[in-house]
């Protein structure tokens, strides 16, 4: 024979004093029909076992004073990975009474209990193994299959109610021994046992009647939550449909602004174009009389200018032949100033012959008469060239004047030609600047016609939005009455369900009345019959008198009807005057 492994052993001896007790306290608390105090015994030694399970392959911690094991280690961790068990450690920790971490954890075990989670937080406590293998050794019952079973059976749990009151009880001096007693069956509880089926079936049917009062309560809380969300979505909803109908409102008032405000620009651009046209129009008539005026203007210059210019090459030829003539005087001046130079010497000669020849002079009297004369002729001739050469310079001067003159004129009227040019280009620039801004005020405006009927394109879309979104609000609040159509069919359904749980509840109670007034009158046959023990029952021949008022049996005064031994026994030959 293989020895079996103790903790083995252990885990499976744990494992069975768990269903015992999960089994008997479930099946103890359905007979007893109420929650469950602390003083319950069932109650109690669950408690012990849960005690001892988790207690067992439990680490020894090492302190400074002493050696320290205690199973509210593992069960503090609960809170890191449950959220929710964050309130039951915060409450056992305010807990004034309790002084040890043992005391603190069977108020923990009696809080989830109350809560009916303890399934839930163990669960989470058993998947985290590696959470779990610094608290427990390896071969512990939390760190193998039966933890995981055990957790699965605290499930059924969740149907019993218990009020205990931790904060009276000394949990920290309490002594946790298994009382094996209340699991071994007796000869009563077997026979007892027919009796408690009935009311085990009948709790049985209310518990499964009030289970399903509370599941239409929380599906009516559930409605009427829903119902009033979708009441109050349904007035968010009319509130944004009278905020949407009034920016509807306020879109097409805008709208129509628009369009008037469109028109009048419209209108008004039209208006200044047709202005700005005309103005154009009238500014290129002037533009181009006056470009006439300007072209004939500077038709005359040029013509002026080429009769200056003529002139100018007149006065110049003249210019040219009075210079070659004045070249030609000097010639002739050099040439006759060669003459008087050599007639001056030819005069000195002379001289100097008359001075030589004295005595010739008479001889030559007559030669110097005739020499006189023509140096008189000589002396006119130079005279009158001398007065042309006066006549020529004058004539140059005038010329030279009439020249500078001319050239005053042309660069006169080359400035004025300049000038007028520049005046006909700042004209034109102005002008072109002016048609350039015409362009671009034309753009802008085509620019604002485009973002004008972009924005009527996007107000279009918006109104279609808007409609869709009217479209779909109409949809959900046909939704909304559908719901509430649904809602009032699962309020009479509501209503149907509360009056059959009426009569159910009364059905219940005349059943147990009934079930009194059974066991009373039980009661009362029993010790009727306890009386009557050695008693025959008369034949109805013999019985001809009533026993209490001792009168005859007749019509009026009939007999009562006998049903049997056990019932209406103490109405044995009475007469139905004197029947209760």
């Amino acid at each position: 024979m293989a020895t079996k492994d103790p903790t083995a052993v252990e885990r499976a001896n744990l494992l069975n004093m768990a269903k015992l007790s999960i089994k008997g306290l479930i099946e103890s608390a359905l007979s007893f029909g109420r929650t469950l105090d602390s003083d319950y015994p069932p109650l109690q030694q669950f408690f012990v076992v849960m005690e001892h399970c988790l207690k067992h392959g439990l680490k020894v911690r090492k302190s400074f004073l002493s050696y320290n094991k205690t199973i509210w280690g593992p069960l503090e961790l609960v809170e890191k990975l449950y959220p929710e068990a964050e309130e039951i450690g915060a409450s056992v920790r305010d807990l004034p009474g309790l002084k040890t971490p043992l005391g603190r954890a069977r108020a923990w075990l009696r809080l989830a209990l109350m809560q009916k989670k303890m399934a839930d937080y163990l669960r989470c406590l058993i998947i985290q193994r590696e959470l779990l293998s610094e608290f427990y050794e390896y071969h512990a019952l939390m760190m193998e299959e039966e933890g995981a079973v055990i957790v699965g059976l605290l499930v059924g749990l969740n149907v019993i109610d218990a009020n205990l009151c931790v904060k009276g009880e000394d949990l920290d001096s309490q002594v946790g021994v298994i009382d094996f007693s209340m699991y071994l069956k007796n000869e009563e509880e077997i026979g007892n046992k027919e009796r408690n089926v009935q009311i085990a079936a009948i709790l049985d049917q209310k518990n499964y009647v009030e289970e399903l009062n509370r599941q239409l309560n929380s599906t009516v809380s559930s409605l009427h939550s829903r119902v009033d969300s979708l009441e109050k979505s349904n007035t968010k909803l009319i509130e944004e449909l009278a905020i949407a109908k009034n920016n509807i409102i306020k879109l097409q008032e805008e709208n129509h602004q628009l369009r008037s405000e469109n028109e009048l620009i419209l209108m008004r651009t039209r208006q200044h174009l047709e202005v700005t046209k005309v103005d154009v129009e009238t500014e290129l008539q002037t533009y181009k009389h006056s470009r006439q005026g300007l072209d004939e203007m500077y038709d005359d210059a040029r013509r002026q200018l080429r009769d200056e210019s003529q002139l100018r090459q007149d006065v110049e030829n003249e210019l040219s032949v009075q210079v070659g003539m004045k070249h030609e005087i000097e010639l002739a001046m050099k040439l006759l100033e060669k003459d008087i130079h050599e007639k001056q010497d030819t005069l000195i000669g002379l001289r100097q012959q008359l001075e030589e020849v004295k005595a010739i002079n008479i001889e030559m009297y007559q030669k110097l008469q005739g020499s006189e004369d023509g140096l008189k002729e000589k002396n006119e001739i130079i005279a009158r060239l001398e007065e042309k050469t006066n006549k020529i310079t004058t004539a140059m001067r005038q010329l030279e004047q009439r020249l500078q003159q001319a050239e005053k004129a042309q660069m006169e009227a080359e400035d004025e030609d300049e000038k007028y040019a520049q005046e006909c280009l700042s004209k034109s620039d102005s002008l072109q600047r002016q048609i350039s801004q015409k362009e671009q005020q034309l753009v802008q405006l085509e620019t604002d016609l485009k973002i004008e009927k972009e924005w009527r394109q996007t107000l279009q879309e918006d109104l279609q939005k808007e409609k869709d979104v009217l479209s779909h609000l109409r949809h959900e609040t046909q939704k909304i009455i559908s719901l509430k159509k649904e809602f009032l069919n699962l309020q009479d359904e509501n209503q149907q369900l509360k009056r059959i749980y009426h009569e159910q509840e009364q059905a219940l109670q005349e059943l147990g009345s009934k079930l009194c007034e059974s066991k009373l009158k039980i009661d009362d046959i029993k010790e009727a019959n306890k009386a009557l023990q050695g008693l025959v029952w008369l034949k109805d021949k013999d019985a001809t008198h009533c026993k209490l008022c001792e009168k005859e049996f007749s019509l009026s005064k009939r007999k009562p009807v006998r049903v049997c031994d056990s019932c209406h026994a103490m109405l044995i030959q009475r007469c139905s005057s004197t029947v209760p």
